[in-house]
């Protein structure tokens, strides 16, 4: 399918995996109007396919442990919102610290997640392998327990947001192959301002 230069849109969004469809659901629904995402093929066929779906919210910075925070929320409520199903599981993880220095980067890690409310929990190497029987706790300094952790099929997941962003007024083309960005009326060989 061509996208021809004379065609317009107010937001255009290159790529239907994860990353893209989700934006295209935040965008509907905070009300963006006139959004387009196109996908060279088909929703997910790049990189989200094979993504291994492993939700883990506790990060060494605080924004990026608060932007897991925020996606969980959004996991929570998706399928609901969507009707579509995203294999969400909230089973918990388990962070292992195998030297003095990563069990000191985790503690500070958890310290601060701890004050805005992620829960998290200190355990010694003998209550990891209790949650986990595979660990060998052999020089193990201790690990963290986020129960709030899971994992979700990155398939459904793009899927949902995909369907979600429909239902809010974006639209979506596959098949749809961006060699070209025209940022002005003259690269395109048009008239008129640059």
């Amino acid at each position: 399918m061509t996208f021809r230069a004379d065609r317009h849109v107010h937001i255009l969004i290159i790529g239907g995996g994860a990353i893209g469809t989700a934006l295209a659901w935040h965008l509907g629904r905070a009300g963006a109007r006139d959004v387009l995402l196109v996908e060279k093929d088909q929703l997910t066929h790049g990189c989200t396919w094979h993504a291994a779906g492993l939700v883990g919210q506790l990060r060494s910075k605080r924004n990026l442990t608060r932007l897991m925070q925020n996606s969980v929320a959004v996991f929570d409520r998706l399928e609901a919102e969507t009707g579509q199903a995203t294999s969400w599981k909230q089973v918990g993880s388990l962070r292992l610290a195998a030297s003095p220095v990563r069990w000191s980067e985790i503690r500070r890690a958890m310290t601060q997640a701890k004050s805005f409310g992620l829960e998290c929990h200190a355990l010694s190497a003998a209550e990891a392998k209790a949650r986990f029987p595979y660990i060998d706790p052999a020089g193990l300094e201790g690990a963290a327990f986020i129960p709030s952790d899971g994992y979700i099929d990155p398939y459904s997941l793009a899927m949902a947001f995909a369907r979600g962003a429909r239902m809010n007024g974006v639209r979506i083309e596959e098949g749809v192959c961006v060699s070209d960005i025209v940022l002005r009326a003259s690269d395109a060989g048009m008239k008129g301002p640059a």
